[in-house]
C-alpha cells in the first residue's frame, strides 16, 4: 500500500463544477474525513478541470479510479461514509463514462 489507503481528487475549477459547488464539496469531504479519523489514511486534494464539464462536481478516489458525477453536500457525506470509511463504492453517484473528454459543455 503506498502512503495514504485512498487519494481523492475533486474537480473546484473551471467554469462548471466551480460554479456547482465543486470547493464546497471538496471542503465537506475534507472535513468529513478528517471527522472521521482518516487524516493520517486518506488524502483530499483539489483538482482542475477532468474533461467531464457538466457532469460535476467530479470527485475521483483512488487507488480504485472510481469516478463519481454530479457530487452535493450530501454525495460529498456519503463517500466519506460509505467509500472511504466502509469501502463501498456508491453506485448512486457512480460516473460511467467512455475514455476520455466526455463534456457536455465547452470549458473554453
Amino acid at each position: 500500500m503506498g502512503q495514504y489507503q485512498y487519494h481523492v481528487f475533486v474537480c473546484s475549477f473551471g467554469k462548471t463544477c466551480e460554479k456547482a459547488g465543486g470547493g464546497d464539496v471538496f471542503s465537506a469531504m475534507k472535513k468529513g474525513a478528517r471527522a472521521a479519523g482518516l487524516g493520517d489514511t486518506v488524502r483530499v486534494n483539489k483538482a482542475g478541470c477532468m474533461n467531464q464539464c457538466g457532469h460535476g462536481p467530479m470527485v475521483v478516489v483512488y487507488p480504485e479510479d472510481t469516478w463519481y458525477g454530479a457530487v452535493d453536500l450530501d454525495g460529498a457525506r456519503r463517500i466519506v461514509e460509505e467509500h472511504l470509511v466502509h469501502g463501498h463504492v456508491v453506485d448512486a453517484l457512480r460516473y460511467i463514462a467512455p475514455p476520455g473528454d466526455n463534456k457536455l459543455v465547452d470549458e473554453d
